[in-house]
């Protein structure tokens, strides 16, 4: 696939990294409940490889997907990384035996995570770290961040991070951000059922920084619309490529990592990038969430 089909391309603020807009997520390659190994680690390995040939320069992981599991398995895939691949990756959680997910917010915590991702990727330095905020499910959490990005901040100008994001933050968290450090990318959940962020993405693309959309198609519960059915059918697509075409052509900045294990569905989701949608049809699909 070129450059046209993966949606174009989209360059972080004030960064040499360029990335095509459909990229790819990781989560799906660790086992059942995002815990332990996958059943068939050679399939996973598979799916990295297949991303990549398929033109795919944007890699989204976590450390704590696993745990460790993810970002081990994209270094046997890729490492050497290709030139041009954007691995960005996340802290502010830790995985205990229990499975649960639970904060890891202190310096210590965000240090050695920091350590624990450059180590199972076999990197020296990490190309972007978002600071995800632990809030009540996937909506943000209240309370200041500045401790944490200031922690970060420290770590970047040590040279072990290249560039900072924050994930599932308001409005307000991202301003005290952006008060500490040079903010290239926001990961928050939105999507065509989803959007409490629209103000923000606005804000955003008037700065030239990135939206990464967590949950691009609804998460662990697929997005379920008539609607987004009708016009799936109409087009000849399915309903997930639609969606992920309507987020495409929601704004510029936006930039989509939809996770599977599958190749044939990471081709499928590839595929959506070709589908253009008219200003009626994206007027339809506007009207799922009112």
């Amino acid at each position: 696939m070129n450059e046209t089909t993966l949606g174009g391309s989209f360059t972080f603020p004030d960064t040499p990294l360029t990335v095509h807009r459909l990229g790819y997520g990781a989560m799906q390659l660790a086992g059942p409940g995002v815990w332990g190994p996958p059943r068939d680690p050679d399939a996973a390995v598979a799916v990295l490889r297949a991303a990549v040939a398929a033109g795919v320069n944007h890699i989204d992981t976590s450390d704590y997907y696993g745990p460790h599991v993810t970002n081990q398995i994209i270094r046997r895939a890729l490492h050497p990384y290709p030139k041009g691949l954007v691995i960005v990756t996340k802290l502010g959680a830790r995985r205990p035996p229990d499975k649960s997910w639970q904060p890891a917010i202190s310096p210590q915590d965000l240090t050695a995570g920091v350590h624990d991702n450059l180590r199972n990727l076999g990197l020296d330095a990490l190309d972007i770290v978002n600071y995800r905020v632990m809030g009540s499910g996937h909506a943000p959490g209240e309370g200041s961040i500045a401790e944490q990005v200031t922690v970060l901040a420290d770590l970047q100008r040590r040279g072990l991070i290249r560039h900072l994001g924050v994930s599932n933050v308001t409005a307000a968290q991202l301003a005290e951000a952006q008060a500490i450090t040079n903010i290239v990318c926001v990961q928050n959940h939105y999507n065509l059922a989803h959007r409490h962020d629209e103000a923000l993405i606005a804000g955003l693309t008037r700065q030239g920084i990135a939206y990464v959309p967590f949950f691009p198609l609804g998460g662990f519960t697929p997005l379920q619309s008539s609607t987004l059915s009708a016009v799936a059918d109409r087009l000849g697509f399915k309903p997930m490529q639609v969606a992920l075409a309507w987020l495409l052509h929601k704004s510029p900045n936006i930039l989509l990592i939809p996770g599977t294990s599958s190749v044939a569905h990471l081709r499928e989701n590839l595929a959506a990038a070709q589908l253009t949608l008219s200003p009626e049809t994206l007027a339809e699909l506007d009207g799922i969430a009112s």
